[in-house]
């Protein structure tokens, strides 16, 4: 009954687990959630009202498809300001987050016969978007000694005369590790050289660490630009997860693209999120400063914690809120086999939610996101070392 395309693809393995762990909250077990790939600051203020003002405004109506002119062109400021990358209004598409640009950008790039490269660990969503658009994702093993990093020799030995696209996502989810520029110049020389597109998801570009600052690949130069959509968004950075706000920037006859799929599937972003949207990006800077200190505090913490504990494997996060430790040294080839049996044995004896690392297309790892509390942190590593203690 059920399209072949829909039949090759899963749900979303963290929307899931999260999904249980609430299950489990509501009836009145007490688990600590590290599933969930959503701060828990509250959304700036400035975007809050701004947002009532739209509702009382009567900006409630249909929009552009590709999204008000006005945040367009507040997009396009941030990203000369903040990225050094010149682009028009017009080559700018709002749509209802960045997993809805990436997809609606898989629709307009991808079909049967393409191969689209995946570095391994990769965010959940890009194999099964791939797939979707009938096309065939290929995955690129990194390495934890080097930091979960793709090389240029490992990019060049997987490229086929399929090959179409490579998507580059930094800080990654689920690793936090992230490319600096001279990284991004290596990779991109290969693109050049095997007329790859790019695919550069930058949702985490505000939340580095460690002084570290952020390079987008398209800002290497105007050959690697113009063959690179860069997509980015307002839940992370601006905790507005449930606004459905993101955004893709390109050249202009990909982005037209993308505005054919979306006019004719969601029509447009939410109206009130978009104006919520524009106040973020022009006043909410403090705002998203304080939550990367704080993640940062909070990063720093989890690390210390997943270290300490034996058999755990944990290297710090460039950036992101996600910690991926290496916990191998707990299959016992007997109870525990996996990340999958190791996360499931961590919510039933430990009331502790994690994703495992098959999720992610890495079976010795499970991820823990520090969008939480400092005392969610502590008590929640109190509980993995004495549930990792009692297996032996």
């Amino acid at each position: 009954m059920l399209a072949d395309r829909v039949n090759r693809i899963g749900h979303s393995p963290t929307l899931r687990i999260a999904a249980l762990a609430g299950r489990m909250k509501a009836d009145g077990v007490d688990v600590l959630d590290f599933s969930v790939g959503q701060p828990d600051f509250p959304t700036p203020e400035v975007a809050k009202e701004a947002g009532k003002r739209a509702i009382d405004a009567n900006r409630t109506g249909y929009t552009t498809s590709e999204g008000i002119l006005e945040l367009r062109v507040a997009i396009a400021d941030k990203l000369l300001r903040d990225d050094g990358l010149e682009y028009s209004p017009q080559d700018i598409i709002v749509s209802p987050g960045a997993k809805a640009s990436l997809y609606f950008l898989a629709m307009t790039l991808f079909q049967p016969g393409d191969e689209v490269l995946i570095p391994s660990p990769y965010w959940v969503s890009y194999p099964e978007q791939v797939r979707l658009a009938e096309a065939t994702p290929v995955f690129v093993d990194t390495t934890e000694a080097g930091g979960f990093k793709l090389t240029p020799g490992d990019l060049a030995a997987a490229i086929t005369p399929r090959t179409k696209a490579v998507i580059l996502n930094y800080p990654s989810n689920p690793t936090g590790a992230c490319y600096d520029a001279a990284e991004l110049r290596a990779l991109a020389q290969v693109c050049l050289e095997h007329d790859l597109l790019v695919i550069s998801d930058e949702i985490y570009e505000k939340l580095l660490y460690d002084g570290r600052v952020f390079t987008s690949i398209a800002s290497l130069g105007p050959e690697i630009k113009a063959r690179t959509v860069v997509v980015n968004g307002m839940s992370k950075s601006y905790s507005m997860t449930g606004w459905r706000l993101g955004y893709a920037a390109g050249p202009h006859g990909i982005i037209d693209g993308m505005a054919k799929v979306q006019s004719h599937s969601t029509s447009n972003p939410t109206s009130i999120a978009q104006w919520a949207g524009l106040e973020a990006l022009r006043s909410a800077g403090d705002d998203v400063e304080h939550m990367r200190q704080e993640f940062e505090v909070r990063r720093n913490l989890i690390i210390r914690r997943l270290s300490a504990i034996p058999g755990i494997v944990c290297a710090p996060p460039a950036g992101a809120f996600y910690a991926f430790p290496n916990v191998s040294a707990h299959f016992s080839g007997r109870r525990i086999t996996s990340a999958l049996d190791l996360a499931a044995y961590l919510l039933k004896e430990a009331r502790v939610a994690v994703v495992p690392g098959e999720a992610f297309g890495s079976p010795h790892h499970i991820r823990l996101s520090y969008a939480c509390s400092l005392t969610q942190i502590e008590e929640g590593m109190d509980r993995v070392a004495m549930a990792l203690e009692q297996l032996g």
